[in-house]
């Protein structure tokens, strides 16, 4: 494979894991070669949206070891997503045995270390059986497939510019901080909006009052002012990032900054030296310029990354790659 012209695209790999949940309990699972599901026409999933996802990556490590980042965060999230949505829970042990397997499964598919990709695994549940009526499912599938993959967006840690968009994300009470499919659907139509007049994404602000800083497409938005302070949006609307959550420790633990979780005003822009989009998919995506009502405001010259958002990105990867001690509980081994 040329691992290093991966991009984000899918691959079909060798196997992957399916589980099914039916009479009160999830079987023990199996590791298939056949990437097609076959459910039923009445599944929840396909009419009324009952199914969420997760997102993580395994790593090649400079000594042919293959470790995972954080997964223990990711089975947390998958089961908020399910408590949201009336879906059975999986268990922190069979959610990362299940990584685990596919891993091992597919380990001629993981890039190796130096080619800056990634295995990424997506883990997923689902309603599925034969219903009509608006209400939960009585069977579910939980699975994990996997893909090689390299930067989500094109040009890694080179900036990309944004617009804030007119559209809503997710309500202020609504699924927008659990990582199920809605939330997704409904970005497309924004998304090719934007991408139509030139930007990588669009920025969404907050649903009630539309002055504050929500998520930057997919991925959480983060800043650097110019007294050096990490800031990152903080509301109920927002999905939790694992990324996010590590950047936060590497800001404070290894650079010793200051982190505020606030409001983060659209009219704050003017006083940010540098900006940028966050995730597993994403890892760290500099921003060099956002649009908003026609108003450009432009971060660290919008050519390069900001030296602190370099050095966070650098941290991150040396850990996820195990060049680096890892905090306690980060690395899980394949």
């Amino acid at each position: 494979m040329d691992w290093a012209n991966l991009g984000f695209k899918y691959t079909k790999t060798d196997f992957r894991y399916i589980s099914v949940w039916k009479d009160g309990e999830w079987d023990e699972g199996i590791l298939t070669e056949d990437n097609r599901l076959s459910i039923s026409e009445g599944s929840t999933a396909i009419h009324y949206g009952q199914q969420c996802f997760e997102g993580l990556k395994a790593y090649r490590t400079k000594s042919g070891d293959i470790q995972l980042f954080r997964p223990d965060e990711n089975s947390k999230r998958l089961n908020d997503s399910c408590d949201r949505l009336l879906m059975p829970q999986i268990s922190s042990d069979k959610f990362i045995d299940a990584c685990k397997q596919v891993i091992k499964a597919n380990e001629r598919f993981v890039p190796p270390y130096g080619s800056n990709a990634s295995l990424y695994l997506r883990p997923f549940v689902i309603g599925v059986g034969d219903n009509i009526g608006v209400k939960a499912a009585q069977e579910y599938i939980f699975c994990v497939f996997c893909v090689p993959v390299g930067a989500y967006f094109k040009g890694d840690i080179s900036p990309v510019n944004f617009i804030v968009s007119d559209y809503d994300r997710a309500a202020s009470k609504g699924t927008g901080s659990v990582k199920v499919g809605g939330n997704y659907a409904c970005s497309f139509y924004p998304n090719k909006l934007a991408k139509d007049r030139g930007f990588a994404d669009c920025i969404y602000l907050d649903p009630q009052t539309h002055s504050k800083i929500e998520e930057v497409g997919a991925a959480n938005f983060y800043a650097i002012t110019k007294e050096n302070v990490f800031i990152t949006p903080k509301s109920e609307s927002i999905l939790p990032s694992i990324t996010k959550k590590s950047l936060i420790y590497i800001a404070q633990n290894h650079l010793n900054m200051k982190v505020e979780e606030r409001d983060i005003f659209i009219d704050e822009l003017s006083e940010l030296k540098e900006a940028g989009a966050c995730g597993t998919a994403a890892v760290i995506t500099p921003i060099g310029m956002i649009e908003d009502e026609g108003k450009q405001y432009t971060f660290n010259g919008g050519e390069e990354a900001g030296e602190i958002t370099k050095k966070l990105y650098k941290i991150l990867t040396e850990i996820q790659f195990g060049d680096r001690e890892a905090p306690e509980g980060w690395i899980f081994k394949a």
